[in-house]
């Protein structure tokens, strides 16, 4: 069940990295990903299906317990946004900050229900959840901030330089 639990969880968080790219990019002036019907939390609209549904359901059958996957990227213009250098940076910082923005509420929510009370009236299994969708987001996001190329840290990277 912790396996289902968690290949849910990296969908719903890389769909949201995703949607925020576009979100980003649709307020510095690129309709590029509205037009394209790709500003929706809807799964379905993201889903690469060997990224997002057979390489995660595979590696869960592995040992060790890695589960990795990815979505569609969201299709941004460069050329529509106002200032591209600067605004591109900006459109690819959009995801891991959203992932680490997940695990900072996740976070805080797992701190509430893992302490005295709250966490004595339901047990064990939703902190150990929510724990779970803190460390989903941030390896999310770490993972993207690496600089090389297709990753958003390339393009952050290459707009600082």
């Amino acid at each position: 069940m912790e396996v289902v639990f968690s290949v849910i969880v990296l969908v719903f968080s890389v769909v949201i990295h995703e949607v925020s790219h576009g979100v980003v990019a649709e307020r510095l002036g690129d309709p590029t990903a509205r037009l394209a019907g790709r500003l929706t939390l809807n799964p379905l609209k993201h889903l690469d299906p060997f990224g997002s549904v057979i390489l995660p359901l595979l590696l869960s059958l592995l040992p060790g317990g890695v589960i990795f996957g990815w979505a569609k990227p969201v299709p941004y213009d460069p050329r529509n946004l106002r200032r591209p250098a600067r605004d591109g940076a900006l459109v690819a910082a959009a995801g891991p900050v959203s992932n680490l923005l997940l695990a900072l509420v996740f976070g805080l929510l797992f701190q509430f229900f893992s302490a005295g009370a709250a966490a004595a009236a339901i047990g064990e299994l939703f902190p150990s959840l929510l724990a779970q969708v803190v460390i989903v987001n941030v390896w999310l996001a770490i993972f993207n901030l690496i600089p090389i190329p297709p990753l958003d840290g390339s393009k952050i990277l290459f707009a600082l330089l």
